[in-house]
């Protein structure tokens, strides 16, 4: 007989059914025992009685150790008070895999251990539920773009040049010449919009930036659009569509995970558009003012100067105050990349936003209207020390009938990590990379 699956059994109520999964818990006193099953849809408890199954089975089930995976026999009894509001009378028992001395038991372990054993630990209710809602998160960003006609376009993970700065470049050999890691795949992305109007690619990207902080991983995913014809109103009206979508999506569906990581759901339901927006400039006089200051003294971080880069606790107080994400715009060209467009209106501005998550979690999404004027581009690879023969496929995108394009990036991890309310990037993905973990 198939198997029934745990998300099932209120449709098998007083029947007798078969289910298979792993022990998460096994109590005996005396002649009863109550486990704890999963198997990847949910939890059930079974209960198995020395009167009604064969001494030998019983015994069997006894020494169960944790995470051991059976097969179950018995009939499906609703009980408010059993874990997932159902029990199952054990009738019959097989152990299909054995498992002794579990690494991770019902106490508290360091992070270190826990991400050791990063393959197992995906097995306990807080990584499932995390990885859940990540999936949920990638379906969605794949409905919005699909039902708003963009073609989705995959950019190389193995190219020639630097996307957003050679000092965090992995480079490897291809064939005797250099080659690098993606940090991005928005320059292929460029040409392609140029080809269907509308486009985005979503994939792994790599960064080797020695940065040990809580938002940082050296390998994540990030999704990114890019559009032909618009302005940075567009982008940035893009961006906010993007995000409440994503949040709405997951508040609708993933709403029982959220709890069982105990987030707070109306942080998230708090979280509608229109989204607040600041110049940097703003922005700038915001971090200036003297308790913004002392906020910077008292964590030790270096001061903000106008002009500079936001730091992440820039990015913590200028987000404060705000339930939704802040989009800040238009920052200096010298903080940012090499391809952003320059403000018409202050040629010392770059056309570009960053989307900042509320409650302290930072950066979701960068984006800018690209350079589409050939001269400036050229001047700009030459004043950034890149090599122009590396970025001539790039060019020609601007010498062939070049029209004014943008997008943005958003990082899957972080959001993730906001929308669980979990405090790490590292949580976010089922095997992280950071400067200092490259196992499992």
């Amino acid at each position: 007989m198939p198997a029934v699956l745990i998300r099932e059994l209120e449709n098998h109520v007083g029947e007798e059914i078969t289910l298979r999964g792993w022990v998460t818990h096994l109590r005996s006193p005396g002649k009863i025992a109550f486990l704890v099953l999963r198997d990847g849809t949910g939890n059930c408890q079974a209960v198995a009685s020395a009167k009604r199954i064969d001494a030998e089975l019983f015994e069997g089930i006894k020494r169960c150790g944790q995470e051991a995976s059976v097969e179950l026999r018995g009939t499906v009894i609703a009980d408010a008070r059993a874990p997932g509001g159902f029990e199952l009378s054990v009738s019959d028992f097989r152990l299909v895999g054995r498992s002794e001395a579990y690494p991770i038991t019902p106490k508290e372990h360091g992070i270190e251990h826990l991400l050791d054993h990063r393959h197992l630990w995906l097995r306990h209710k807080g990584p499932w539920a995390v990885l859940r809602v990540r999936d949920e998160v990638v379906k969605a960003i794949r409905d919005f773009f699909y039902d708003r006609d963009f073609v989705l376009i995959d950019s190389p993970l193995l190219t020639p040049a630097a996307c957003e700065g050679t000092s965090t470049l992995f480079r490897t050999d291809y064939f005797g010449d250099p080659a690098f890691l993606s940090q991005s795949g928005q320059l292929y992305l460029e040409p392609a919009c140029q080809a269907f109007s509308k486009v985005y690619c979503f994939g792994p990207t790599f960064r080797a930036e020695k940065s040990k902080t809580r938002r940082h991983l050296t390998e994540f995913w990030m999704v990114e659009p890019e559009m032909a014809w618009v302005d940075l109103d567009d982008v940035m009206a893009l961006a906010e569509d993007l995000v409440s979508y994503v949040v709405g999506r997951v508040l609708e569906r993933r709403r029982s995970e959220l709890e069982i990581l105990e987030r707070d759901l109306s942080k998230l339901e708090a979280c509608g558009a229109p989204f607040p927006r600041l110049s940097y400039r703003d922005a700038a006089e915001i971090l200036v003012r003297p308790e913004s200051v002392a906020r910077a003294e008292e964590a030790g971080a270096p001061p903000f100067t106008p002009g500079d880069d936001l730091g992440a606790l820039d990015e913590t107080i200028l987000g404060e105050g705000y339930d939704a994400p802040l989009m800040i715009h238009r920052y200096p060209s010298k903080v940012k990349a090499f391809y952003m467009e320059p403000d018409p209106e202050d040629a010392d501005l770059t056309l570009c936003v960053d989307v900042i998550a509320p409650e302290g979690y930072g950066e979701i999404i960068g984006g800018s209207m690209r350079i589409f004027d050939l001269e400036l581009l050229e001047q700009r690879i030459r004043e950034h020390g890149l090599p122009e023969e590396a970025f001539r496929w790039y060019a020609d995108v601007r010498r062939y009938g070049g029209v004014p394009h943008g997008g943005f990036g958003m990082g899957l991890e972080r959001v993730v990590a906001w929308l669980c309310g979990i405090h790490h990037a590292r949580e976010a993905i089922p095997y992280p990379r950071t400067i200092q973990r490259l196992y499992p």
